[in-house]
């Protein structure tokens, strides 16, 4: 089954580190997916820009409404996803706590399976 794992954390420290900080987090995130990459069970991964540079569009009294911004305001920011091919849920589990271990910081992951509607034709 395929999941989604979304990533939040608190953006300002995500943001404000270093590009020694980053490179070193992003060197531990590698090690914990290189298995499931080398697997096949590892989709897309990507971060997200910060809130900042959102956009949100939302359903008007008379047409939609674009609003700069989140749609919600939160001191946890969804900075980024996983999308993993698991038997199971515990799987995915095990996998987000790896993911835990190595994130500085108040980082959470949240876990929902998903079904691919249309697979995409984007290549980048």
């Amino acid at each position: 089954m395929l999941y989604a794992i979304l990533c939040y954390a608190h953006e300002e420290t995500v943001f404000a580190w270093t590009k020694e900080e980053e490179a070193a987090v992003m060197e531990k995130l590698y090690a914990v997916q290189e298995p499931l990459a080398a697997s096949g069970k590892l989709g897309p991964v990507g971060r997200l820009m910060p809130t900042t540079a959102a956009t949100t569009v939302r359903k008007g009294k008379d047409e939609p409404l674009v609003i700069d911004g989140p749609f919600a305001e939160t001191k946890e920011a969804l900075l980024g996803f996983y999308v993993v091919d698991f038997e199971t849920l515990d799987e995915a589990v095990a996998f987000s706590k790896q993911l835990s271990s190595v994130n500085p910081g108040s980082t959470s992951y949240e876990i929902r399976p998903f079904y691919v509607f249309r697979p995409g034709d984007a290549s980048s």
